[in-house]
Protein backbone atom coordinates (compact mmCIF):
# COMPACT_ATOMS: atom_id res chain seq x y z
CA UNK A 1 0.00 0.00 0.00
CA UNK A 2 1.56 3.73 -0.92
CA UNK A 3 2.37 6.00 1.60
CA UNK A 4 -0.82 8.15 0.07
CA UNK A 5 -3.46 5.37 0.26
CA UNK A 6 -2.03 4.56 4.11
CA UNK A 7 -2.27 8.28 4.76
CA UNK A 8 -5.83 8.53 3.15
CA UNK A 9 -6.93 5.44 5.04
CA UNK A 10 -5.65 6.92 8.23
CA UNK A 11 -6.75 10.02 8.11
CA UNK A 12 -10.08 10.88 5.99
CA UNK A 13 -13.23 10.11 7.11
CA UNK A 14 -15.37 8.37 4.94
CA UNK A 15 -19.10 7.43 5.50
CA UNK A 16 -20.10 3.72 4.61
CA UNK A 17 -23.16 2.28 3.24
CA UNK A 18 -23.87 -0.06 5.88
CA UNK A 19 -25.30 -2.57 3.36
CA UNK A 20 -21.87 -2.31 1.87
CA UNK A 21 -20.37 -4.02 5.21
CA UNK A 22 -23.24 -5.62 7.01
CA UNK A 23 -23.05 -9.32 7.17
CA UNK A 24 -25.20 -11.96 7.18
CA UNK A 25 -26.34 -12.05 10.74
CA UNK A 26 -26.48 -8.48 11.07
CA UNK A 27 -28.94 -8.33 7.79
CA UNK A 28 -31.46 -10.76 9.06
CA UNK A 29 -31.00 -8.50 12.46
CA UNK A 30 -31.94 -5.19 9.98
CA UNK A 31 -34.52 -6.32 8.48
CA UNK A 32 -36.30 -8.70 11.96
CA UNK A 33 -35.92 -5.14 13.82
CA UNK A 34 -38.06 -2.84 10.91
CA UNK A 35 -41.22 -6.04 11.18
CA UNK A 36 -41.52 -4.88 14.29
CA UNK A 37 -40.88 -1.19 13.79
CA UNK A 38 -43.69 -1.11 10.92
CA UNK A 39 -46.28 -3.32 13.49
CA UNK A 40 -45.38 -0.20 15.90
CA UNK A 41 -45.88 2.39 13.33
CA UNK A 42 -49.45 1.13 11.82
CA UNK A 43 -50.60 1.31 15.35
CA UNK A 44 -49.03 4.48 16.66
CA UNK A 45 -50.67 7.00 13.88
CA UNK A 46 -51.35 9.94 16.46
CA UNK A 47 -50.27 10.37 19.47
CA UNK A 48 -52.62 8.92 21.98
CA UNK A 49 -52.28 6.13 19.67
CA UNK A 50 -48.35 5.85 20.57
CA UNK A 51 -48.82 6.63 24.05
CA UNK A 52 -50.48 3.59 24.47
CA UNK A 53 -48.54 1.42 22.42
CA UNK A 54 -45.67 2.15 24.39
CA UNK A 55 -47.67 1.73 27.17
CA UNK A 56 -48.22 -1.69 26.00
CA UNK A 57 -45.15 -2.86 25.23
CA UNK A 58 -43.66 -1.42 28.54
CA UNK A 59 -46.06 -3.76 30.60
CA UNK A 60 -45.69 -6.61 28.37
CA UNK A 61 -41.64 -6.20 29.62
CA UNK A 62 -42.73 -5.66 33.18
CA UNK A 63 -43.26 -1.78 33.38
CA UNK A 64 -45.64 -1.00 36.00
CA UNK A 65 -47.38 2.74 36.17
CA UNK A 66 -45.50 5.22 37.87
CA UNK A 67 -47.48 8.26 40.19
CA UNK A 68 -45.94 11.24 41.06
CA UNK A 69 -44.66 11.06 44.88
CA UNK A 70 -44.64 7.58 45.17
CA UNK A 71 -41.12 5.98 46.44
CA UNK A 72 -38.42 4.64 44.05
CA UNK A 73 -35.71 2.09 44.48
CA UNK A 74 -33.37 0.44 42.44
CA UNK A 75 -34.59 -2.07 40.14
CA UNK A 76 -37.84 -0.73 39.29
CA UNK A 77 -39.34 0.19 36.13
CA UNK A 78 -41.63 2.49 35.24
CA UNK A 79 -43.96 4.77 33.11
CA UNK A 80 -45.72 7.84 33.60
CA UNK A 81 -48.73 8.51 31.49
CA UNK A 82 -49.24 11.92 30.95
CA UNK A 83 -52.82 12.66 30.03
CA UNK A 84 -52.95 9.76 27.62
CA UNK A 85 -50.46 11.77 24.90
CA UNK A 86 -46.91 11.48 26.08
CA UNK A 87 -45.06 9.04 28.14
CA UNK A 88 -42.54 8.53 30.48
CA UNK A 89 -40.29 5.65 30.92
CA UNK A 90 -37.83 4.30 33.36
CA UNK A 91 -35.69 1.83 35.07
CA UNK A 92 -33.66 3.12 38.55
CA UNK A 93 -30.59 2.08 38.29
CA UNK A 94 -28.15 0.72 41.10
CA UNK A 95 -25.19 3.39 40.56
CA UNK A 96 -24.71 6.78 42.72
CA UNK A 97 -27.03 9.05 40.84
CA UNK A 98 -25.13 12.22 42.13
CA UNK A 99 -22.32 10.64 40.19
CA UNK A 100 -23.49 9.19 36.99
CA UNK A 101 -26.69 10.77 36.34
CA UNK A 102 -29.53 9.89 34.23
CA UNK A 103 -29.05 8.95 31.05
CA UNK A 104 -32.05 10.28 28.65
CA UNK A 105 -33.32 9.48 25.34
CA UNK A 106 -36.09 11.90 24.22
CA UNK A 107 -38.07 11.82 20.81
CA UNK A 108 -41.50 13.12 19.88
CA UNK A 109 -44.78 11.08 18.91
CA UNK A 110 -46.32 13.87 17.44
CA UNK A 111 -46.69 14.09 13.52
CA UNK A 112 -48.08 16.78 11.23
CA UNK A 113 -51.61 15.84 10.03
CA UNK A 114 -55.44 17.39 9.79
CA UNK A 115 -57.49 18.19 12.49
CA UNK A 116 -60.94 18.66 13.13
CA UNK A 117 -62.11 22.50 13.66
CA UNK A 118 -64.54 22.55 16.82
CA UNK A 119 -67.47 22.59 14.77
CA UNK A 120 -66.64 21.08 11.71
CA UNK A 121 -69.33 19.48 9.97
CA UNK A 122 -71.33 21.29 6.97
CA UNK A 123 -73.17 20.38 4.06
CA UNK A 124 -72.74 21.67 0.40
CA UNK A 125 -73.65 20.86 -2.95
CA UNK A 126 -74.80 17.49 -1.93
CA UNK A 127 -71.76 16.80 -0.21
CA UNK A 128 -70.52 16.75 3.65
CA UNK A 129 -67.44 18.00 4.68
CA UNK A 130 -65.62 18.49 8.17
CA UNK A 131 -63.32 21.76 8.27
CA UNK A 132 -60.16 21.50 9.29
CA UNK A 133 -57.07 23.19 10.91
CA UNK A 134 -53.83 21.20 9.80
CA UNK A 135 -51.33 20.47 12.68
CA UNK A 136 -47.37 21.18 12.24
CA UNK A 137 -45.34 22.00 9.09
CA UNK A 138 -46.84 20.61 5.93
CA UNK A 139 -46.89 20.93 1.92
CA UNK A 140 -50.81 21.38 1.36
CA UNK A 141 -51.21 20.52 -1.77
CA UNK A 142 -49.67 16.58 -1.01
CA UNK A 143 -52.56 16.10 1.61
CA UNK A 144 -55.02 16.40 -0.95
CA UNK A 145 -56.60 13.46 -3.28
CA UNK A 146 -55.21 10.57 -1.22
CA UNK A 147 -56.93 8.17 1.05
CA UNK A 148 -57.29 9.17 5.17
CA UNK A 149 -58.36 8.07 7.91
CA UNK A 150 -60.09 9.15 11.05
CA UNK A 151 -58.47 8.71 14.41
CA UNK A 152 -59.01 10.55 18.06
CA UNK A 153 -61.27 11.02 21.31
CA UNK A 154 -64.51 12.32 21.78
CA UNK A 155 -65.86 12.98 25.05
CA UNK A 156 -69.41 13.59 25.45
CA UNK A 157 -71.13 15.54 27.77
CA UNK A 158 -71.57 13.32 30.27
CA UNK A 159 -67.85 12.81 30.71
CA UNK A 160 -67.71 8.95 28.56
CA UNK A 161 -64.47 9.19 26.22
CA UNK A 162 -65.41 7.76 22.54
CA UNK A 163 -62.56 6.25 20.59
CA UNK A 164 -62.32 6.23 16.76
CA UNK A 165 -60.50 5.21 14.59
CA UNK A 166 -61.77 4.33 10.87
CA UNK A 167 -60.00 3.92 7.67
CA UNK A 168 -57.44 1.40 8.53
CA UNK A 169 -59.19 -2.23 8.35
CA UNK A 170 -59.87 -3.61 5.48
CA UNK A 171 -63.70 -2.93 4.70
CA UNK A 172 -63.77 0.63 6.31
CA UNK A 173 -64.80 3.57 4.87
CA UNK A 174 -61.89 6.07 4.08
CA UNK A 175 -62.12 9.71 3.51
CA UNK A 176 -60.70 12.39 0.99
CA UNK A 177 -59.96 16.27 0.25
CA UNK A 178 -60.88 17.17 -2.97
CA UNK A 179 -58.45 18.69 -5.31
CA UNK A 180 -59.20 20.60 -8.79
CA UNK A 181 -59.25 18.56 -12.00
CA UNK A 182 -56.15 19.34 -14.39
CA UNK A 183 -58.68 20.54 -16.86
CA UNK A 184 -59.84 23.41 -14.96
CA UNK A 185 -56.61 24.35 -12.99
CA UNK A 186 -54.41 26.17 -14.99
CA UNK A 187 -55.09 28.77 -12.63
CA UNK A 188 -53.97 26.99 -10.08
CA UNK A 189 -51.01 25.26 -11.89
CA UNK A 190 -49.34 28.74 -12.13
CA UNK A 191 -49.73 29.93 -8.31
CA UNK A 192 -46.63 28.70 -6.40
CA UNK A 193 -46.88 25.48 -4.41
CA UNK A 194 -47.05 27.45 -1.30
CA UNK A 195 -49.96 29.25 -2.25
CA UNK A 196 -52.10 26.61 -4.44
CA UNK A 197 -53.81 24.98 -2.07
CA UNK A 198 -55.25 27.36 1.06
CA UNK A 199 -55.75 26.24 4.61
CA UNK A 200 -59.65 26.52 4.01
CA UNK A 201 -59.97 24.23 1.09
CA UNK A 202 -58.40 21.26 3.67
CA UNK A 203 -62.01 20.06 3.71
CA UNK A 204 -62.36 16.47 4.88
CA UNK A 205 -64.93 14.47 2.36
CA UNK A 206 -66.89 12.32 4.70
CA UNK A 207 -70.73 11.95 2.95
CA UNK A 208 -72.87 11.83 0.20
CA UNK A 209 -76.08 10.40 0.89
CA UNK A 210 -78.66 12.20 2.13
CA UNK A 211 -80.92 10.85 5.06
CA UNK A 212 -84.24 9.42 3.22
CA UNK A 213 -86.58 10.92 5.93
CA UNK A 214 -85.14 14.32 4.97
CA UNK A 215 -86.50 17.47 3.45
CA UNK A 216 -83.62 18.07 1.31
CA UNK A 217 -81.64 21.09 2.48
CA UNK A 218 -78.82 19.61 4.92
CA UNK A 219 -80.17 16.21 4.75
CA UNK A 220 -76.76 15.42 4.14
CA UNK A 221 -74.76 16.63 6.41
CA UNK A 222 -77.95 15.22 9.10
CA UNK A 223 -77.46 11.61 7.47
CA UNK A 224 -74.27 11.70 8.87
CA UNK A 225 -74.94 12.78 12.16
CA UNK A 226 -77.29 10.11 12.66
CA UNK A 227 -74.61 7.69 11.36
CA UNK A 228 -72.03 8.85 14.39
CA UNK A 229 -74.86 9.09 16.82
CA UNK A 230 -75.98 5.61 16.12
CA UNK A 231 -72.64 4.55 16.38
CA UNK A 232 -70.74 6.20 19.01
CA UNK A 233 -74.00 8.14 20.63
CA UNK A 234 -72.27 11.70 19.85
CA UNK A 235 -74.33 14.65 18.72
CA UNK A 236 -72.73 17.56 16.86
CA UNK A 237 -72.12 19.80 19.89
CA UNK A 238 -69.91 16.81 21.02
CA UNK A 239 -67.39 17.89 18.32
CA UNK A 240 -66.63 21.04 20.66
CA UNK A 241 -65.05 18.38 23.25
CA UNK A 242 -63.46 16.56 20.88
CA UNK A 243 -60.03 15.74 19.72
CA UNK A 244 -60.26 14.34 15.99
CA UNK A 245 -57.05 13.99 13.26
CA UNK A 246 -57.17 12.79 9.85
CA UNK A 247 -53.76 10.91 8.70
CA UNK A 248 -52.98 8.90 5.80
CA UNK A 249 -54.79 6.00 5.83
CA UNK A 250 -51.54 3.97 4.50
CA UNK A 251 -49.94 1.18 6.66
CA UNK A 252 -46.53 0.62 6.41
CA UNK A 253 -44.98 -0.76 3.25
CA UNK A 254 -41.07 -1.98 2.34
CA UNK A 255 -39.67 0.33 -0.51
CA UNK A 256 -37.48 -1.48 -3.24
CA UNK A 257 -37.07 -4.71 -5.04
CA UNK A 258 -33.93 -5.07 -2.18
CA UNK A 259 -36.52 -3.89 0.59
CA UNK A 260 -33.85 -2.02 2.07
CA UNK A 261 -36.19 1.39 2.73
CA UNK A 262 -39.89 1.68 4.81
CA UNK A 263 -42.32 4.08 3.50
CA UNK A 264 -44.74 5.40 5.95
CA UNK A 265 -46.59 8.01 7.44
CA UNK A 266 -45.20 9.48 10.99
CA UNK A 267 -41.49 8.24 10.73
CA UNK A 268 -40.70 11.98 11.95
CA UNK A 269 -40.27 11.28 14.88
CA UNK A 270 -41.46 7.86 15.81
CA UNK A 271 -38.83 6.12 13.89
CA UNK A 272 -36.47 7.38 16.71
CA UNK A 273 -39.41 6.74 19.33
CA UNK A 274 -39.45 2.84 18.88
CA UNK A 275 -35.95 2.96 18.72
CA UNK A 276 -35.80 4.32 22.38
CA UNK A 277 -38.06 2.10 23.62
CA UNK A 278 -36.56 -1.04 22.36
CA UNK A 279 -33.19 -0.03 23.85
CA UNK A 280 -34.38 0.81 27.28
CA UNK A 281 -36.04 -3.18 27.25
CA UNK A 282 -33.24 -4.47 26.06
CA UNK A 283 -30.75 -3.03 28.31
CA UNK A 284 -29.60 -3.77 32.14
CA UNK A 285 -27.57 -0.99 32.81
CA UNK A 286 -26.61 0.17 36.07
CA UNK A 287 -27.31 3.51 35.30
CA UNK A 288 -30.71 5.00 35.38
CA UNK A 289 -32.08 5.86 32.24
CA UNK A 290 -35.31 7.58 31.51
CA UNK A 291 -37.27 8.06 27.92
CA UNK A 292 -39.13 10.34 27.13
CA UNK A 293 -41.90 10.33 24.54
CA UNK A 294 -43.66 13.99 23.73
CA UNK A 295 -46.19 15.72 22.40
CA UNK A 296 -46.42 18.85 20.87
CA UNK A 297 -43.13 19.37 19.25
CA UNK A 298 -44.26 19.62 15.44
CA UNK A 299 -46.02 23.02 16.79
CA UNK A 300 -42.98 24.34 19.38
CA UNK A 301 -43.44 21.52 22.57
CA UNK A 302 -45.89 23.71 24.49
CA UNK A 303 -48.82 22.87 26.49
CA UNK A 304 -48.64 20.28 29.42
CA UNK A 305 -48.07 17.45 27.46
CA UNK A 306 -45.09 19.03 25.25
CA UNK A 307 -41.49 19.31 26.17
CA UNK A 308 -41.68 22.91 27.39
CA UNK A 309 -43.95 21.73 30.52
CA UNK A 310 -42.32 21.20 33.90
CA UNK A 311 -43.02 17.44 33.87
CA UNK A 312 -39.79 16.16 32.69
CA UNK A 313 -38.08 18.17 35.44
CA UNK A 314 -41.11 17.00 38.14
CA UNK A 315 -40.07 13.54 37.58
CA UNK A 316 -36.06 14.01 37.74
CA UNK A 317 -36.61 15.69 40.86
CA UNK A 318 -38.60 12.93 42.22
CA UNK A 319 -36.60 10.26 41.05
CA UNK A 320 -33.71 11.93 42.92
CA UNK A 321 -35.57 12.77 45.99
CA UNK A 322 -36.49 9.06 46.02
CA UNK A 323 -32.72 7.74 45.91
CA UNK A 324 -31.70 10.81 48.60
CA UNK A 325 -30.04 12.80 46.07
CA UNK A 326 -30.42 16.59 44.68
CA UNK A 327 -31.81 17.05 41.83
CA UNK A 328 -29.78 20.06 40.58
CA UNK A 329 -26.85 18.07 41.58
CA UNK A 330 -28.44 15.01 39.00
CA UNK A 331 -29.06 16.84 36.67
CA UNK A 332 -25.54 18.27 36.00
CA UNK A 333 -24.33 15.19 35.43
CA UNK A 334 -27.26 13.87 33.50
CA UNK A 335 -26.14 13.23 29.96
CA UNK A 336 -29.36 12.78 26.63
CA UNK A 337 -30.13 12.33 23.36
CA UNK A 338 -32.60 13.92 21.71
CA UNK A 339 -33.88 11.33 19.68
CA UNK A 340 -35.05 13.57 16.56
CA UNK A 341 -34.85 12.64 12.93
CA UNK A 342 -32.91 14.97 9.71
CA UNK A 343 -33.14 15.69 6.56
CA UNK A 344 -31.09 12.64 3.91
CA UNK A 345 -29.52 14.05 1.50
CA UNK A 346 -32.03 13.60 -1.63
CA UNK A 347 -30.32 13.90 -4.99
CA UNK A 348 -33.35 14.90 -6.57
CA UNK A 349 -32.82 18.13 -4.83
CA UNK A 350 -29.20 18.95 -5.13
CA UNK A 351 -29.14 22.67 -4.65
CA UNK A 352 -30.91 22.68 -1.12
CA UNK A 353 -28.25 20.71 0.39
CA UNK A 354 -24.46 21.23 1.48
CA UNK A 355 -23.38 17.56 0.75
CA UNK A 356 -20.24 17.61 3.05
CA UNK A 357 -22.67 18.09 6.10
CA UNK A 358 -25.56 16.50 4.87
CA UNK A 359 -26.81 12.74 6.27
CA UNK A 360 -26.93 9.72 3.75
CA UNK A 361 -29.24 7.46 3.55
CA UNK A 362 -28.22 4.04 4.63
CA UNK A 363 -24.77 5.21 6.26
CA UNK A 364 -26.47 5.23 9.71
CA UNK A 365 -28.02 7.25 12.87
CA UNK A 366 -27.31 10.82 12.59
CA UNK A 367 -25.62 13.13 15.20
CA UNK A 368 -26.47 16.98 15.14
CA UNK A 369 -24.19 18.84 16.81
CA UNK A 370 -26.74 21.58 16.54
CA UNK A 371 -30.23 22.57 14.76
CA UNK A 372 -31.77 25.60 14.65
CA UNK A 373 -32.47 28.05 11.36
CA UNK A 374 -30.00 30.83 10.23
CA UNK A 375 -27.73 32.11 11.98
CA UNK A 376 -28.12 28.67 14.70
CA UNK A 377 -31.26 30.47 15.76
CA UNK A 378 -33.19 28.24 18.29
CA UNK A 379 -30.67 25.57 19.27
CA UNK A 380 -28.51 24.40 22.04
CA UNK A 381 -25.79 23.52 19.85
CA UNK A 382 -23.56 20.99 21.80
CA UNK A 383 -20.88 21.29 23.30
CA UNK A 384 -17.34 19.74 21.73
CA UNK A 385 -16.82 17.65 24.73
CA UNK A 386 -19.94 16.05 24.66
CA UNK A 387 -19.96 15.36 21.50
CA UNK A 388 -16.64 13.68 21.79
CA UNK A 389 -18.15 11.59 24.51
CA UNK A 390 -20.71 10.74 21.70
CA UNK A 391 -17.98 9.57 19.26
CA UNK A 392 -16.07 7.88 21.67
CA UNK A 393 -18.70 5.10 22.87
CA UNK A 394 -19.75 4.78 19.43
CA UNK A 395 -16.51 4.01 17.75
CA UNK A 396 -15.53 1.83 20.66
CA UNK A 397 -18.04 -0.64 20.06
CA UNK A 398 -18.65 -0.58 16.16
CA UNK A 399 -21.57 2.29 15.83
CA UNK A 400 -22.08 2.67 12.23
CA UNK A 401 -23.37 6.83 12.61
CA UNK A 402 -22.68 10.41 10.71
CA UNK A 403 -22.98 13.87 10.86
CA UNK A 404 -25.62 16.07 9.32
CA UNK A 405 -27.71 19.07 9.20
CA UNK A 406 -30.58 20.49 7.68
CA UNK A 407 -29.99 21.92 4.54
CA UNK A 408 -27.56 24.55 3.63
CA UNK A 409 -27.38 27.89 5.66
CA UNK A 410 -29.58 30.36 4.73
CA UNK A 411 -32.20 28.03 3.27
CA UNK A 412 -32.68 25.49 5.89
CA UNK A 413 -33.34 24.57 9.52
CA UNK A 414 -35.53 23.14 12.06
CA UNK A 415 -35.54 22.66 15.57
CA UNK A 416 -36.22 19.49 18.28
CA UNK A 417 -36.31 19.15 21.77
CA UNK A 418 -32.94 19.21 22.56
CA UNK A 419 -32.55 22.82 23.35
CA UNK A 420 -35.46 22.33 26.48
CA UNK A 421 -33.43 19.55 27.97
CA UNK A 422 -30.25 21.13 27.86
CA UNK A 423 -31.67 24.33 29.54
CA UNK A 424 -32.20 22.09 32.67
CA UNK A 425 -28.65 21.90 32.46
CA UNK A 426 -28.38 18.72 31.27
CA UNK A 427 -25.90 18.12 28.58
CA UNK A 428 -27.95 16.93 25.36
CA UNK A 429 -27.28 16.40 21.66
CA UNK A 430 -29.72 15.41 18.78
CA UNK A 431 -29.56 11.83 17.50
CA UNK A 432 -31.53 10.33 15.13
CA UNK A 433 -32.68 8.59 11.80
CA UNK A 434 -31.99 10.34 8.52
CA UNK A 435 -35.54 10.90 6.19
CA UNK A 436 -36.44 11.51 2.70
CA UNK A 437 -39.29 13.22 2.08
CA UNK A 438 -40.19 14.62 5.54
CA UNK A 439 -42.82 15.94 7.00
CA UNK A 440 -45.00 14.71 3.88
CA UNK A 441 -47.98 11.72 3.93
CA UNK A 442 -45.44 9.33 3.06
CA UNK A 443 -42.03 9.56 4.22
CA UNK A 444 -38.98 7.12 3.78
CA UNK A 445 -36.43 5.66 5.95
CA UNK A 446 -33.31 3.08 5.57
CA UNK A 447 -34.08 -0.34 7.64
CA UNK A 448 -30.15 -0.10 8.58
CA UNK A 449 -30.64 3.50 9.65
CA UNK A 450 -33.14 2.47 11.83
CA UNK A 451 -31.48 -0.60 13.12
CA UNK A 452 -28.30 1.41 13.78
CA UNK A 453 -30.09 4.04 15.84
CA UNK A 454 -31.00 1.42 17.77
CA UNK A 455 -27.59 0.42 18.15
CA UNK A 456 -26.86 3.80 19.22
CA UNK A 457 -28.96 4.20 21.72
CA UNK A 458 -28.39 0.68 23.86
CA UNK A 459 -24.77 2.06 23.83
CA UNK A 460 -25.28 5.49 25.16
CA UNK A 461 -27.16 3.36 28.15
CA UNK A 462 -24.68 1.14 28.60
CA UNK A 463 -21.88 3.10 28.48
Amino acid sequence: MSTEKKLSERLYMKKKNIYDVADKETLQKIYAFSEDYKKYLDASKTEREASSEAIRLAEAQGFTEYKLGEDLRPGDKKYYNNRGKSVYVFKIGSKPLDQTGIKILAAHIDSPRIDLKQVPLYEDSGMAFFKTHYYGGIKKYQWTAIPLSLHGVVVKNDGTVVTIRIGDEPGDPVFYINDLLPHLGHDQATKPLGSAIAGETLNILVGGMPLKEGDGDGSVKLNVLNILNEKYGITEEDFISAELSCVPAFDARDIGFDRALIGAYGHDDRVCAYPLLRAIFDTDADETVLGVLADKEETGSDGNTGMQCMLLLDIITEISASLGKSSTAVRAVSKCLSADVDAAYDPNFPEVYEKRNTAMISCGATMSKYTGARGKSGTSDASAEFVGYVRRIFAEHNVPWQTGELGKVDIGGGGTVAKYIANLNIDTVDLGVPVISMHAPFEVVSKADVYSTYEAFKVFIEN
